[in-house]
């Protein structure tokens, strides 16, 4: 499998692969991490040219490279606050409802619910800024379109497009048409990465 990747890109997963915090007391796993990065991350390979982006994707595939391998091999498991290892019990498991027994008083826990965790919200600043980047490139391009009015009145406030019209003086027709040309300047933006 290696050998269809450029040395350079081997030595980058292998890198990734050991710099991860989850590698560590799991290194008799590495094949396994390794291949499933491998599996992962072929196309992006290929195909994404600037070093700092694949270097970022890469460290994001192997991540979950590695916590689909520690789970698939029973070495750790999901749990309200996120993956935790096999010999580690979770906070619910612990924390059983106490009762005071001198009142018929129960007590019980609300368990904080992390949404998103730092790899999660790492993806969404990156996706966030690329897409406030297309956003002010396309509107520069061309200032007399509003690009920037019309994707906070839609995206930001919620107005329908109907509304738009009204606020910018424009058919809903040419709202509908600008925002289809917004869109894709966006879409051009993201499939440069």
């Amino acid at each position: 499998m290696e050998l269809e990747l450029e040395q350079e890109k081997v030595d980058l997963i292998r890198q990734i692969i050991k710099s991860d915090k989850k590698y560590v007391n799991n290194e008799d796993l590495f094949e396994d991490f390794f291949s499933e990065t491998y599996k992962r991350s072929f196309l992006i390979i290929k195909s994404v040219k600037n070093e700092a982006s694949l270097q970022s994707y890469m460290r994001k595939i192997v991540t979950t490279s590695i916590v689909t391998v520690l789970k698939d091999s029973g070495r750790i498991r999901r749990t309200g606050e996120g993956f935790v290892p096999v010999k580690e019990k979770s906070l619910d498991e612990i924390i059983e409802t106490p009762k005071n027994k001198y009142a018929d008083v129960s007590i019980s826990y609300d368990i904080v619910d992390l949404k998103d965790g730092p790899e999660e919200i790492v993806i969404k600043k990156e996706v966030l800024q690329t897409l406030a980047d297309a956003v002010s490139v396309a509107h520069n391009k061309n200032v007399a379109k509003q690009y920037m009015q019309l994707y906070q009145l839609r995206y930001v406030e919620g107005l329908k497009q109907k509304q738009i019209a009204e606020k910018l003086n424009l058919s809903q027709s040419e709202v509908s048409k600008r925002l289809l040309e917004l869109m894709d300047e966006v879409k051009v933006a993201f499939n440069k990465i």
